[in-house]
């Protein structure tokens, strides 16, 4: 099931002078625009795609059901959990801490918090932002979800988590080396909180959230999941197996690392707001794009050779002759990805209420971008 038409979306960021044409790959009926819907036919794809250039959409296609059991299909507003897209509003929220002289990246985190290991409280914000802090990561311990999947209020998830990130051991020298780490961003999260004197999520609601114009981004429950018929069920699964609704592999509330909620052009909505410098000063927009340290070089499916850095939020990726900032979330019946390119003005929006479902479309919107 396809929806076809254009999503309006609000973006006042100015568009750079010199963006080239829109690719016939992009454009409605183009190459991403046939592997999206032969991939729905399939049933490898069900959930919303939006590429913007230039402040206007180029494509817009939702496909496949929201709510298997209600018959309810994805449409352009329909809301997602984002999994570890939502990294990018932690990330931003501390740097606007920094910019407020409140945080130090190269401070320790134990200037900050309490209770932490002395391996783990001398890791930086710096070292935590870019997953160089250490730990392993509390999601990866099945200890966590015997216990996690039993929580029934926001603080239950608050304090069960950083039960477990404060012990999580530290596997190596923070900033020796990277492993990508759930607890160091749960740990950031308490940072906001601490700092700000406000629970992280009312910071982020209000800080990041609103700043940008994003109308439906939140941390809802998993009785809203359930309930609200505007917020796509997860469905895990491969074919030919039967996709199944695992609402219930969630856990009740999202964190700092994971699992706030919104929809397509909320997502441009705050890609726009960040490079337009209305959530950071431009100097601050900067220092959190920046590229920090090199995380590997590869070819992609479609040939382009892509090197990667760590950031303080995104991933920095030069692929081909661009550059653009990446980040993607993955849970059981959740796949997301968010792109973002300064030079040729294109925001990309990718997201799934199946998992795994994602992937080829951002790598074939990149080859088409930056080719």
């Amino acid at each position: 099931m396809a929806a076809g038409g254009l999503v309006a979306v609000t973006n006042t960021a100015e568009a750079g002078p010199q963006a080239p044409a829109v690719p016939a790959g992009l454009r409605p009926g183009g190459e991403f625009d046939r592997m999206a819907a032969d991939l729905a036919a399939q049933d490898r794809f069900s959930g919303t795609v939006l590429l913007v250039h230039r402040r206007r959409p180029v494509l817009a296609r939702s496909y496949g059901l929201a709510d298997k059991a209600r018959g309810a299909a994805n449409g352009p507003d329909t809301i997602f959990s984002l999994g570890s897209i939502t990294k990018l509003f932690t990330a931003v929220a501390i740097a606007q801490l920094v910019e407020q002289g409140k945080v130090d990246y190269h401070e320790r985190i134990g200037s900050y918090l309490t209770g932490l290991p002395s391996e783990l409280a001398a890791a930086t914000v710096h070292h935590l932002v870019t997953h160089a802090g250490g730990q392993r990561d509390y999601m990866a311990d099945p200890e966590y979800w015997k216990v996690a999947l039993t929580w029934d209020t926001v603080e239950e998830v608050w304090e069960g988590s950083m039960s477990f990130a404060r012990r999580d051991p530290v596997r190596f020298v923070p900033g020796s080396a990277y492993e990508y780490s759930n607890s160091g961003y749960h740990l950031l999260g308490a940072i906001v909180a601490a700092v700000s004197g406000r629970s992280y999520h009312d910071y982020v609601r209000h800080h990041v959230f609103r700043r940008a114009g994003m109308t439906t981004a939140d941390f809802y429950t998993t009785a809203h999941w359930r309930d609200d018929r505007r917020i796509a069920r997860p469905y895990a699964g491969q074919p030919p197996a039967e996709r199944v609704d695992r609402l219930d592999a969630h856990i009740f509330v999202g964190s700092p690392a994971g699992g706030a909620h919104a929809c397509a052009p909320d997502l441009v909505r705050f890609a726009d707001a960040l490079r337009g410098d209305r959530l950071l000063s431009a100097p601050f927009t900067h220092l959190l794009h920046g590229a920090k340290a090199p995380r590997g070089r590869r070819t992609t499916p479609f040939g382009v050779e892509e090197t990667s850095f760590a950031t303080y939020a995104p991933m920095a990726i030069l692929s081909g002759s661009q550059w653009l900032y990446w980040h993607n979330g993955g849970a059981p019946g959740v796949s997301t990805e968010l792109a973002w390119y300064p030079t040729s003005d294109w925001t990309t929006v990718m997201l799934s209420n199946y998992d795994q479902a994602t992937m080829s479309l951002n790598a074939l919107s990149r080859k088409l971008i930056t080719t």
